[in-house]
């Protein structure tokens, strides 16, 4: 798709979802005056909320109304969208609900709402939905709880839910949140990608490099190409061959090998050329010594990853998943339980997972065990070193005659990552002199500098 179309497909999906949720909004109004009038015993044209029939959408209208279609919403989880839409794209609307109670001078307790901290609105809590629907009718209000449920597709695909973040004390009080993904789908037609934040520790990564820059043992591509497979043809493996009834969904990986071989090039590469999204979580910077801070840290991840094609990148893995604790006191057995409740998150993620790790001894063998694949990143053989050292430099330089790529590709035993680190800082230090001729003195000292950050004898 070239500039113009995509630009032109944006300008039409938001005039289309503005359109159709204007006339929802529309609707969601006449509900609520509806509701009110009844609630104040005064002259109303409807004896039910459910006289007010929304607008019968195409359902190619918009994405707005696609998404109504797909999911064949009924009157009550129709009315739950807009109602969390409605503070994010007409707030006034929501006005409605200040008036006061005469007889208590107060506000009404059966319309529920919030106030937030820096939202100037009415902020619509299950109570105010199931109140526009309901009103004091006991059964039918219910009736209405299954869709806080975890088993409707409103939880289940993570598009709105009953927010505890105010910490209300009853259920129903908690603010009706519809998804940042949705909210951004639904509105503008743009995919949200969210940022690194406390309330989601993974960071967005890609790579500008392609399969031809990865060198890699041929094993190990080998074993890459299973994940490939199972990334363009694993929907046909659980649905068309109805497999899904035997297997796990989703597929998980693990990468283990020396830092720098390849391990999060590979996730990147693996993003990039199946048009997925692959997020970084560092796990070394999520796990928390306070009981139960790790697994709610993580549970925010999964919560918004679960049905997103996303791919979830863990580094640093063994900081959780290595040899189990041995229990010797409450803490202990609390951090295997931490530990357990993740890896049955990761069992059942419905998309791919791979973690990486220096070493494979370091992780725990039963959690091994329940990977589809276990992958090796070796150090790179002289023959594999010797394409990095020549596809590394810039076409922009010319090579010192006394430079031998082969002689140290065979000399230095070093990763990938730490070859295009001496590269990097060979190349620097040339340009700095105003030259464009890499010297064999300028490589030598950054391999020195290499060998000396890991350790190593010069």
């Amino acid at each position: 798709m070239d500039a113009g179309t995509h630009k032109y497909r944006m300008v039409n999906n938001l005039k289309n979802n503005a359109r159709d949720i204007e006339l929802d909004l529309n609707w969601l109004e006449k509900l609520i005056d509806t509701r009110i009038l009844l609630t104040l015993k005064k002259e109303c044209k409807y004896k039910s909320a459910f006289e007010i029939t929304p607008h019968n959408f195409d359902a190619d209208s918009s994405l707005y109304a696609n998404f109504i279609s797909h999911y064949n919403m009924n009157f009550s989880e129709r009315l739950a969208l807009i109602l969390s839409l409605a503070p994010h794209v007409n707030p006034q609307l929501l006005d409605k609900f200040y008036i006061k109670n005469e007889k208590y001078d107060r506000g009404f307790t059966e319309f529920g709402g919030l106030k937030g901290i820096y939202h100037g609105g009415f902020i619509p809590t299950g109570e105010t939905l199931i109140y526009i629907l309901a009103g004091n009718n006991l059964e039918l209000r219910f009736s209405l709880y299954q869709l806080f449920s975890e088993e409707h597709f409103f939880a289940k695909y993570n598009i709105l839910k009953l927010d505890s973040t105010f910490e209300s004390e009853t259920q129903l009080s908690n603010a009706l949140k519809i998804s940042n993904e949705y909210l951004s789908f639904l509105t503008t037609g743009k995919e949200y990608k969210p940022d690194f934040s406390i309330n989601f520790p993974a960071k967005l990564i890609s790579t500008d490099y392609t399969w031809n820059d990865l060198i890699l043992d041929s094993s190990t591509l080998k074993q890459i190409d299973e994940i490939k497979a199972f990334i363009n043809h694993g929907n046909t493996l659980m649905n068309d061959w109805n497999l899904k009834l035997k297997l796990r969904p989703g597929h998980r990986s693990l990468f283990y090998g020396p830092s720098g071989t390849g391990k999060t090039m590979t996730a990147c590469l693996l993003g990039k050329y199946t048009n997925k999204s692959v997020y970084k979580i560092d796990l070394s910077m999520v796990v928390s010594k306070y009981i139960g801070e790790t697994e709610k840290n993580l549970s925010k991840v999964f919560e918004q990853a679960e049905h997103k094609n996303w791919i979830l990148f863990f580094d640093e893995a063994d900081a959780l998943f290595g040899k189990r604790t041995k229990v010797e006191d409450a803490h202990d057995r609390y951090a295997n339980q931490e530990v357990s409740y993740l890896l049955q998150r990761i069992e059942y993620f419905d998309g791919i997972v791979i973690l990486a790790s220096n070493m494979k001894s370091n992780m725990d063998d039963s959690f091994v065990r329940r990977f589809e694949s276990v992958i090796n990143f070796p150090m790179p053989k002289p023959e594999e070193r010797i394409k990095i050292w020549e596809q590394g430099f810039s076409p922009a330089c010319l090579l010192d005659k006394k430079l031998d790529l082969k002689a140290l590709s065979n000399q230095h035993e070093i990763s990938g990552g730490a070859i295009m680190n001496i590269i990097r800082y060979a190349s620097l230090m040339t340009i700095n002199k105003g030259s464009n001729t890499v010297s064999s003195k300028d490589i030598e000292e950054g391999i020195k500098k290499e060998l000396i950050k890991e350790g190593r004898t010069v």
